[in-house]
């Protein structure tokens, strides 16, 4: 994949993340129109590729506006990906030459796989991700509860440990699939499903559209890997 491909396609991708976001408040209280509005106009205008450019710078502007409406990103980790997807976008305009771009880039590929392995950690290391004590706090005391009939599925039926391990599993051998291309496109189809799965499950509908909007950077970075001759399967 070529860096202007990937840099378009996490174009669109993030666009489409910021509609949905936008959607979630230009229903809301009226303050908020004041700056969802405007988001969903330029990630409108973004998404069909109209002064990639320009319209980047102002949506980094925008997204300055938000964070002090908001005193910060309200929503955590999808808020924080998303705004450094959207600097990094910049950077790849605002570029100097082609070299300073693809520093850009590789940046943005390595964040999505160092929160994946980042994120495996920090289970790794709490007991409750042992027994799956803490996938049971989620059901129970997540604030988009799941039903009745799959919280009483899952309760004492050891399948909850299993899932805790699965996933930190993967997440810890996530920045491994770089090594192989046919790998890492497995690798990210079950990391998008995964918060998919999340998304279904427990109501976390923003991480899907952020956290695949950082993939065409990653897929870009292992042919960039290859073309640099560093000993990485492409096939």
């Amino acid at each position: 994949m070529s860096a202007e491909a990937a840099i378009r396609l996490t174009e669109i991708l993030l666009a489409i993340a910021f509609i949905q976001k936008s959607v979630e408040h230009v229903f809301g209280l009226p303050d908020e129109r004041l700056y969802f509005l405007p988001l969903a106009a330029l990630s409108l205008l973004l998404l069909v590729g109209i002064e990639r450019d320009l319209v980047c710078y102002a949506l980094l502007v925008n997204a300055l506006f938000i964070l002090h409406r908001f005193q910060g990103p309200y929503n955590g980790g999808s808020d924080l990906l998303g705004y450094l997807i959207l600097v990094c976008l910049c950077l790849t305009h605002a570029a100097p030459d082609p070299r300073w771009r693809e520093y850009a880039l590789a940046y943005l590929a390595l964040q999505p796989i160092l929160s994946y392995f980042k994120s495996g950690w920090s289970k790794a290391v709490h007991r409750d991700w042992w027994t799956g004590q803490a996938l049971l706090d989620v059901f129970d005391f997540s604030v988009y509860p799941v039903s009745d009939a799959i919280r009483t599925r899952f309760k004492g039926s050891g399948l909850l440990a299993a899932m805790s391990w699965t996933v930190i599993l993967f997440e810890l051998a996530f920045p491994l699939a770089l090594l192989s291309r046919d790998v890492l496109i497995v690798a990210l189809a079950l990391a998008a499903a995964f918060h998919i799965a999340n998304f279904l499950l427990f109501g976390f509908n923003r991480f899907v559209w952020i956290w695949v909007a950082g993939y065409p950077a990653i897929l870009w970075l292992q042919d960039r890997l290859v073309g640099a001759g560093i000993p990485v399967f492409s096939g």
